[in-house]
């Protein structure tokens, strides 16, 4: 099956490689210049995945990013020269799958979203195991895809939720970043930054106080542990 891509970028250089690149990998491509055009686009034809520049002219593409996770689930994957961990933090916040820093490589790139559209081709067929699992004061629901801390609601992106469970099917283990982005995000090629990003929302949005984590321990010189065993 042919995956439809959409890329959102209003460098024209930067969008002609790109696309042609994409193309030349078996991808179908389409390409919009601004944020209105993205989406109008993704409203007459839905695409598998889009690629999206933050700084467009318009509508930025955070708002981008934001509109298109009111009303689906597509993957989403930021391309931007704003490489800062606050704008990185926002993009994966709003919530992108991805987010690759300006100048890149096509061919990561192109590796970064096979790996994202297999993640969602994974979770569309739903193989995650279907048991529960709790530990402590945190439940997590697999098959509905819903977090409860001490008995409320927790929001997590898909991402956040991907490593959650990963984590808590895995207790006791340590996991180097590498690792942890083979596994859970699907690719070896790229920095680990964007672990560490993740690592640091979920513990916000899990941990009694994510200064001190006691569920997400950082293991010096080894990576991360979800400190005890998860019961489901």
């Amino acid at each position: 099956m042919e995956h439809r891509i959409l890329i959102v970028e209003d460098d024209e250089t930067v969008s002609g490689v790109l696309s042609q690149y994409l193309l030349r990998d078996g991808f179908l491509v389409d390409v919009v210049d601004d944020g209105e055009q993205a989406l109008a686009r993704i409203a007459e034809h839905e695409p598998d995945l889009v690629i999206l520049d933050i700084m467009l002219p318009g509508i930025s593409g955070f708002e981008v990013c934001r509109s298109i996770r009111k009303v689906g689930k597509m993957p989403i994957v930021v391309l931007s020269a704003r490489g800062e961990e606050s704008d990185r933090v926002l993009g994966l916040e709003l919530g992108a799958d991805d987010y690759i820093v300006k100048p890149f490589s096509n061919r990561e790139v192109a590796a970064r979203v096979r790996a994202v559209l297999r993640r969602s081709e994974s979770l569309d067929r739903s193989d995650m195991s279907a048991l529960p699992l709790r530990h402590g004061n945190v439940a997590v629901d697999p098959v509905a895809h819903e977090v409860t801390v001490s008995g409320s609601a927790v929001h997590l992106t898909a991402r956040e939720f991907e490593l959650l469970v990963f984590f808590m099917r895995h207790p006791g283990r340590a996991f180097r970043r590498e690792e942890l982005l083979e596994h859970v995000w699907g690719y070896r090629l790229g920095g680990t930054s964007t672990v560490t990003v993740h690592i640091q929302r979920l513990r916000e949005k899990v941990e009694r106080d994510p200064r001190s984590p006691e569920l997400i321990v950082t293991v010096w010189g080894a990576g991360y542990r979800f400190a005890a065993a998860a019961t489901g």
